[in-house]
C-alpha cells in the first residue's frame, strides 16, 4: 500500500534531517528544510484528523528547528503539536506545550509564557481533572502576568486558583489569593466594584473551617480597608453568617442565605462552600 500524502512528506523529512547536506548548504539550512517538510507533513495528518500524528510531525519540526538556532519558530511549533494533542492526548499536549514555554522563557517572553501556562491550566483542569496540577498551572501563570504588568489578566489566574484550592479545602490558600486580588482591585476604579466580591469569597474560606475568629478579624480589616464594605449585601451578609455560627443556629444560618439568594443569586461555587459551612455547624460538638 502507498504511503499517504502525510507519511510521503515524512519520510522525505526524515530523509532530508539525517543527510549530510551538500556543498552549498549548512547545516542550518539542512534543518530548516527538513522543518518546513515536517511541518507540511503535520498539516497533511491534520487534514486527514490524524491529530496524534499530526502532534508528532510538529514535534519534529520543532526539533529541528531548535538545531537550526530558530527558537521562535522551534516554540511555535510546539505550540501546534500541543494543540493537535489537546483533540485526544492531553497528557501529550501538556508536554508540548511545556517545551513551548521553556523556549519562550530562554529568549524572555514571559506574556508568551503565560499564555501557554494558563492552556495548561485548562488542560489539567478540563481535560485530565487534576484540580491541583490546574491550581499550580494557574498561578504560576498569574504570576508571569504579574511580571508583564498584565495585572487584569494575572488577576483572572489568580482568582481560578484561589476557587480551585477551596474546592480541595486549602481554605488559608485560597484566602491570601482572594486578598491579592482584591488589594489590587482596589486602586483602580474601574475594578474596585469587584472587591466586595473577593471578600465574600475569602470570608467564606475562613466560615469553611468553622473559625469565626479569624473570620471576624478579616471582616474587619476589609471594613478598614474600604469603609463602604460593611454596609454592603456582601459584608451584611457575612455578618450575618458569623453570627448565626457562633450561635449555632442552622436556621438563622438558612435564612440569611435564602434572603442573600433572593437579590444576589448564588453561583454554584459558593453554593458549594455554604453547604460545607453549614455541614461544619452540625458537625460542630454541643451546638443543636
Amino acid at each position: 500500500m502507498a504511503p499517504s500524502q502525510a507519511e510521503a512528506l515524512m519520510q522525505k523529512a526524515a530523509k532530508k534531517e539525517n543527510s549530510s547536506g551538500g556543498w552549498f548548504s549548512s547545516q542550518n539550512t539542512k534543518f530548516e528544510e527538513a522543518g518546513d517538510l515536517y511541518q507540511q507533513a503535520a498539516n497533511a495528518f491534520k487534514l486527514e484528523k490524524q491529530f496524534k500524528e499530526a502532534g508528532d510531525a510538529f514535534c519534529k519540526e520543532a526539533e529541528c528547528r531548535e538545531k537550526g538556532g530558530e527558537k521562535d519558530e522551534a516554540a511555535n511549533a510546539y505550540w501546534n503539536a500541543g494543540k493537535a494533542f489537546k483533540k485526544e492526548y492531553p497528557d501529550l499536549a501538556i508536554r508540548a506545550l511545556g517545551s513551548t514555554i521553556r523556549l519562550l522563557t530562554q529568549v524572555g517572553r514571559f506574556r508568551q509564557a503565560a499564555d501557554r501556562e494558563k492552556e495548561i491550566a485548562n488542560i489539567w483542569l478540563q481535560d485530565i481533572s487534576d484540580i491541583g496540577k490546574a491550581c499550580e498551572s494557574f498561578e504560576r501563570a498569574g504570576e508571569w502576568y504579574s511580571q508583564e504588568d498584565a495585572q487584569a489578566t494575572a488577576n483572572a489566574c489568580f482568582k481560578d486558583a484561589a476557587d480551585l484550592h477551596a474546592d480541595l479545602d486549602h481554605f488559608p490558600v485560597a484566602i491570601e489569593l482572594y486578598e491579592r486580588v482584591a488589594n489590587y482591585s482596589l486602586t483602580s476604579a474601574l475594578t474596585k466594584y469587584s472587591v466586595k466580591d473577593y471578600w465574600l469569597r475569602a470570608g467564606l474560606c475562613a466560615l469553611a473551617t468553622q473559625d469565626t475568629v479569624t473570620a471576624r478579624r478579616n471582616l474587619q480589616r476589609y471594613g478598614t480597608q474600604d469603609t463602604t464594605f460593611p454596609s454592603t449585601r456582601e459584608g451584611k451578609f457575612l455578618e450575618s453568617l458569623v453570627e448565626a455560627i457562633e450561635a449555632g443556629d442552622i436556621e438563622a444560618f438558612t435564612a440569611a442565605v435564602v434572603e442573600f439568594d433572593k437579590i444576589t443569586k448564588l453561583d454554584n461555587w459558593k453554593t458549594s462552600i455554604l453547604l460545607k459551612i453549614k455541614n461544619g455547624i452540625q458537625d460542630e460538638p454541643g451546638l443543636t
